[in-house]
């Protein structure tokens, strides 16, 4: 991907959402975006699952177009799976005009947030591996903003922006950096009763 090139979306719509409406497979669209190409086998010993339920899931996944089989790679005995974009956008707005997705719009957005969940849990466990520089680098803040509708928008708009500028293609001496940002609206609890 060149500095000029956006990355491929997948943009869900409610077949893409049901396909995607099961956390087995959020974490494997997401293991094959963030790790590449692998096989049911493999990701199957790694989310803890047999592999003929992984291969279902994946099969699942290529129906609604979300993953490919990598025809460069395996044979007729192992077959190879690859992401077919590289990110994925949701219109929740949109999608929850709809009665009839609203549980599958929650479990895909519950299995989003456990993948982040675990990318954050795997970088603390490990980070004494990463040099000091790295570990200086990384960032796991939460602010307190008292903001408007229109200045949350302009907010994500911004972010979006700002990541939007450091995407590139991959050159030497670069590390993957998975970066998440959530703008949640948050319930006060209510005042004790005196």
């Amino acid at each position: 991907m060149t500095t000029d090139e956006q990355p491929r979306t997948a943009h869900l719509d409610a077949k893409r959402l049901r396909a995607l409406a099961h956390p087995l497979r959020v974490q494997l669209l997401g293991a094959l975006r963030l790790d590449g190409a692998s096989t049911a086998t493999a990701l199957a010993k790694r989310f803890g699952h047999n592999s003929a339920n992984t291969s279902w899931h994946l099969r699942q996944l290529a129906a609604a177009g979300l993953v490919t089989e990598d025809l460069h790679r395996g044979n007729r005995r192992e077959r190879w799976w690859t992401a077919a974009q590289e990110q994925t956008s949701v219109d929740v707005v949109a999608l929850s005009r709809d009665p009839d997705l609203a549980g599958a719009l929650t479990t895909y957005l519950h299995g989003v947030n456990a993948v982040h969940h675990e990318q954050a849990g795997i970088y603390l466990a490990t980070m004494n591996d990463w040099p000091e520089h790295w570990r200086q680098a990384a960032e796991l803040s939460d602010y307190r903003l008292h903001l408007s509708v229109a200045e949350a928008t302009d907010l994500n708009r911004r972010i979006t922006e700002v990541i939007d500028n450091f995407r590139r293609a991959p050159q030497s001496g670069d590390t993957d950096v998975v970066v998440h940002w959530h703008a949640l609206p948050q319930h006060r609890p209510d005042p004790p009763r005196r």
